[in-house]
């Protein structure tokens, strides 16, 4: 299982704890690969964007209106975390429906 997200992200941290042997792929470190950015893109659209970041919010009217993907790949900390990969399937974010689907 991997978690696509950022090491000082809270919600990345307690997945990873909750997870056990999940590892983590930092997007500030490393992009997201293309073939799971596709995957993740035709899978969630524009909920892949967090518009309640603090990033977000600092982004112009020109760089909001980007697509999902090039703006993550401008933006790493834009993205909703985590991104997890179990499987081949993919979640997004760690709510209480993800939990019950990865953790039973």
């Amino acid at each position: 299982m991997i978690v696509y997200g950022i090491k000082t992200c809270d919600t990345c941290r307690k997945a990873l704890k909750s997870l056990g042997e999940a590892r983590l792929h930092d997007l500030r470190a490393e992009p997201l690969p293309e073939d799971v950015a596709q995957a993740a893109e035709a899978r969630f659209g524009a909920a892949l964007v967090n518009r309640k970041s603090a990033t977000w919010r600092g982004l112009s009217e020109a760089e909001r209106a980007a697509p999902p993907l090039a703006l993550i790949a401008a933006h790493p900390t834009v993205m909703k975390r985590p991104l997890i990969d179990a499987g081949g399937t993919l979640y997004l974010g760690w709510g209480p429906e993800v939990q019950a689907a990865l953790l039973g």
